[in-house]
C-alpha cells in the first residue's frame, strides 16, 4: 500500500482530493497546517505528499525546503497542490524541491492519473 499525505489547510480540498484517491491501494493522511505536515511527513515518510502553499504555520515552500533537504525524507514525492499560480510562485515550487506543481481549480482526474502515473 502506498501513503499519500494530503496537506491543506482547506478542508474542502482535502475531503475533494481524499475521495478523488479513497482506494484500496492508498492510506491517506491528512494535515490541516504547515507543522503538522512537517511532523506528519517526518513520522509517517509518505511516498507522495500534495502540499498547499498557503497554509497556517509553516508555508508548502518551507515545508518542501525542509523535506527535501532531509536525507531521511527527500525522496517523498512533493506535488505542491496550490491557488498559487504566477510563474514566480511555480518557480518558487520548484527552487523548494517540489517535483511538480498543479494549480487551483484542478482536475481530480488529472490528479488522479498523475498519482496513479507516479505511484505505480
Amino acid at each position: 500500500m502506498k501513503k499519500i499525505m494530503i496537506a491543506d489547510d482547506e478542508e474542502m480540498i482535502r475531503s475533494l482530493v481524499s475521495a478523488t484517491l479513497e482506494d484500496d491501494e492508498y492510506i491517506i493522511i491528512e494535515a490541516s497546517d504547515g507543522e503538522r505536515a512537517l511532523t506528519l511527513a517526518q513520522e509517517e515518510k509518505p511516498d507522495l505528499l500534495l502540499l498547499d502553499v498557503k497554509m497556517p504555520g509553516k508555508s508548502g515552500f518551507e515545508v518542501c525546503r525542509t523535506l527535501k533537504s532531509d536525507p531521511k525524507t527527500k525522496s517523498v514525492y512533493i506535488i505542491m497542490l496550490t491557488g498559487q499560480s504566477r510563474a514566480k510562485d511555480i518557480k518558487e515550487g520548484k527552487q523548494a524541491g517540489a517535483d511538480d506543481y498543479f494549480t487551483k481549480p484542478f482536475s481530480p482526474l488529472s490528479l488522479l492519473k498523475k498519482i496513479g502515473s507516479l505511484l505505480r
